[in-house]
């Protein structure tokens, strides 16, 4: 029988914050009656987000073919529709059902280069493009590729996604942190880059690659052009491969902000000697498609041979799943504008973003007048990186904790109050230890996903809840 000290030890190693004990709790508060307000995890049809009326219909038709030959599918389904799912069809007549060929349909892998170069207006190679389940995926398949040696290493930004840590210690590698900019509207920092890299490599660790999230995971930032061609140097110096989590690309709400991928920088500084993974996932943007699986991983400035074994790599699981490769395709394509269907795409579309942006910056402002909290006002993505202060337990003194000692510390706070606050108001957040966090500081992560009525009653019990643990603190130190 298999025990406990029987089980991988990288696995045992590797921990995944937005699925952990406090939501586990949430789920079984929930059972017993409790209403739960889930900002753990970006899944916005979870959280009443309703799906795109135009994916759901492509795919009703291809799940279930046989309804294109029904006289009544004209009156039940926009022309656009029926013309859509019957060119997929043509192209792939092997249906859904079926295996693909491993890097993905072709046709969608097209689909996804001409999306690219419309976006950045950027010659775009279609033969460099993998279909993957998820960005996820993508990340892992870049992992698998690029670790080598047990002393290879990554950098990752802090606060980060936790498959990044997740998967570093999958795969035996070593993490790398470099802090993100929290005062500089989480940034990154050249000075901050360098110090990191200097102590990896003097500690022998070799780094082979830097991971960046645009828009920000769990930060809600959106990086400046200047801050990208920073990174792209910085990578070029030291060798390393940049993967560009940029999965938000969709989701950019602060005013003059826009969307900058790394690939259409890098191709304007003229850089080729910089490998670079972009990755891109139906399950963020608007269309929230999470439990579709579907996604992209775009290469560049990687020889044949190279990508020959990424291929390769992508072969041995035969291929990613065919629906998520199709709702990829309808995510780079949508309805063209002029079209049957175009117009409650556009006001769907319109709609979720509107509220998203609305969301946020009421999430923002009401944190931020609760004394004791403080975050910026989310840019994009679908989170708040939240910093909040709490008095210290009587008898610890800080200064002489080892750094260790103090992380862990500190990582108890955070998870007492998140638990303490999912308990008494039903709200469910990740504490920041999950995420990294400077050590001094204490955050967690939420969504701004759920309904405004929840996010308006959400800002209302946190702002009682905040005061009242507080005191509570204090009346026992």
């Amino acid at each position: 029988m298999i025990k406990l000290h029987n089980i991988n030890s990288k696995l045992l190693e590797a921990h995944y914050a937005v699925r952990g004990k406090i939501v586990n709790r949430a789920h079984e508060l929930e059972a017993q009656g409790r209403k739960i307000i889930y900002c753990n995890i970006g899944n916005p049809q979870a959280l009443k987000q309703k799906p795109l009326t135009f994916a759901r219909q492509v795919l009703s038709l291809l799940e279930y073919p046989a309804l294109l030959t029904r006289p009544e599918a004209a009156g039940i389904f926009p022309a656009d529709v029926i013309d859509r799912a019957k060119l997929i069809l043509e192209k792939n007549p092997n249906g859904l059902g079926a295996y693909t060929q491993s890097a993905g349909l072709p046709f969608i892998r097209k689909a996804v280069a001409d999306f690219i170069n419309k976006r950045d207006g950027i010659p775009v190679d279609m033969d460099r493009i993998l279909l993957t389940d998820g960005a996820s995926k993508g990340v892992q398949a870049a992992f698998t590729m690029l670790t080598n040696k047990e002393n290879d290493g990554y950098m990752i930004p802090i606060p980060q996604y936790p498959l990044y840590s997740a998967t570093i210690a999958l795969y035996g590698a070593r993490q790398i942190n470099y802090f993100l900019d929290e005062g500089a509207n989480w940034q990154l920092s050249e000075t901050e880059l360098n110090a990191s890299i200097a102590a990896a490599k003097k500690s022998g660790v070799n780094p082979v690659a830097i991971a960046v999230i645009n828009p920000g995971n769990p930060t809600g930032a959106v990086l400046s052009q200047e801050n990208i061609r920073m990174v792209i140097r910085f990578a070029k110096k030291h060798d390393l491969s940049i993967l560009a989590d940029e999965v938000y690309q969709e989701n950019v709400y602060g005013k003059n902000l826009k969307f900058h991928s790394f690939a259409k920088v890098m191709h304007e500084i003229g850089e080729k000697d910089v490998t670079l993974f972009s990755f891109h996932s139906v399950s963020k943007g608007f269309l929230g498609e999470c439990g579709h699986r579907g996604g992209y991983l775009e290469v560049r400035n990687m020889p044949d041979d190279a990508y020959a074994e990424l291929v390769k790599l992508q072969s041995i699981g035969l291929c990613s799943n065919v629906a998520g490769q199709i709702v990829t395709g309808l995510m780079v394509a949508p309805p063209a504008k002029g079209s049957p269907s175009y117009e409650l795409y556009a006001r769907e579309r319109d709609g979720i973003l509107g509220d998203l942006k609305e969301k946020a910056e009421i999430l923002g402002k009401g944190l931020n007048e609760i004394e004791g909290m403080k975050t910026d006002i989310p840019q994009g993505a679908m989170y708040a990186f939240v910093k909040f202060e709490l008095p210290h337990k009587k008898g610890v003194e800080l200064a002489r904790l080892t750094p260790e000692a103090r992380l862990k510390y500190e990582a108890g706070l955070d998870s007492d109050y998140c638990l303490s606050l999912l308990e008494e108001t039903g709200i469910c957040v990740v504490p920041g230890s999950g995420f990294g966090q400077r050590p001094g500081t204490l955050h967690f992560r939420t969504t701004f996903l759920p309904p405004k009525e929840d996010i308006r009653a959400l800002v209302a019990s946190m702002k009682k809840f905040h005061s009242s643990y507080i005191a509570k603190l204090l009346s026992h130190a």
